[in-house]
């Protein structure tokens, strides 16, 4: 396991360590409850407060990323670094999507606003290749 900067004033419990284990071992992007299922395997007696409350501190924290896409359930990423996400509108799977990050959307908000532009978020939406073959009609006259 790789070492995990902490920010100052937490401590990396055996709890939260594997949370982190346990979102970093997948790329779906699992909601709480998801995340929740996975830490039980490896700590029966864990509560499921307890696993909300780690990645709400964990996100604020900046060690993971809180998705909070198309009104569905929050999602959460161990992925922290600048990267566009895709949502499939039929099941909700939520992906990365590999596009390079667009940084001149940044300086076009900047010069049509009077905000600093921190950053940006993008989200696109379609039907993942599950959602997309069950719904293409049968080939079969």
């Amino acid at each position: 396991m790789e070492m995990i900067d902490l920010p100052p004033k937490m401590r990396l419990t055996t709890q939260r360590q594997v949370i982190l284990e346990e979102l970093a071992s997948v790329t779906s992007h699992p909601t709480a409850n998801e995340v929740y299922d996975m830490v039980r395997r490896r700590l029966p007696r864990i509560g499921l407060g307890t696993v909300y409350r780690n990645l709400e501190l964990m996100a604020e924290s900046g060690l993971i990323l809180k998705l909070e896409v198309g009104g569905t359930q929050k999602r959460f990423d161990a992925t922290t670094d600048l990267h566009y996400h895709i949502r499939c509108t039929a099941c909700g799977k939520v992906d990365d999507i590999k596009l390079p990050v667009q940084q001149e959307i940044n300086k076009m908000a900047a010069s049509a606003t009077d905000y600093q532009i921190l950053s940006h978020h993008v989200e696109f939406s379609g039907v993942c290749g599950s959602c997309g073959s069950a719904a293409e009609p049968s080939s079969i006259n």
